[in-house]
């Protein structure tokens, strides 16, 4: 084998096994309160803990109600009865509900731009029961 050819292997090799550094990696989700598919009583409080610490002006939450016990034809409907706030060096955002949830079920969507400069978009599904 050429010495070229070696070398062109193993750095193909080498490049297949090396870890994702943080900063390649996209942001994520990695709690959240209540759990993604949970069914819970009627929460005050939803948190999402991302994968790396956000700059709180790049990320957009929302949560959207998306079915109604009884109501076949139940439209989304947007929540906004709530506060958000930053901690765990603005990686966990907490938002405070005026008033609980009713029984539904329930988006939490959010869009965020991470280290990496991407934009990242997703959703945490919940039943309030």
């Amino acid at each position: 084998m050429h010495v070229r050819s070696f070398i062109a292997v193993a750095a193909l090799a080498l490049s297949a096994v090396t870890p994702v550094s943080p900063a390649m990696a996209h942001t994520r989700v990695v709690a959240s309160t209540p759990a993604e598919g949970a069914t819970v009583a009627r929460p005050r409080v939803v948190t999402l803990t991302f994968s790396e610490a956000l700059l709180p002006p790049t990320v957009a939450t929302s949560i959207v109600m998306t079915a109604m016990p009884g109501m076949a034809k139940h439209g989304e409907m947007a929540i906004r009865n709530f506060k958000s706030a930053w901690s765990n060096s603005d990686r966990t955002l907490t938002m405070t509900l005026r008033q609980p949830l009713r029984a539904g079920s329930y988006d939490v969507r959010w869009q965020a731009a991470g280290a990496d400069g991407h934009r990242m978009t997703g959703t945490v599904r919940f039943t309030v029961g």
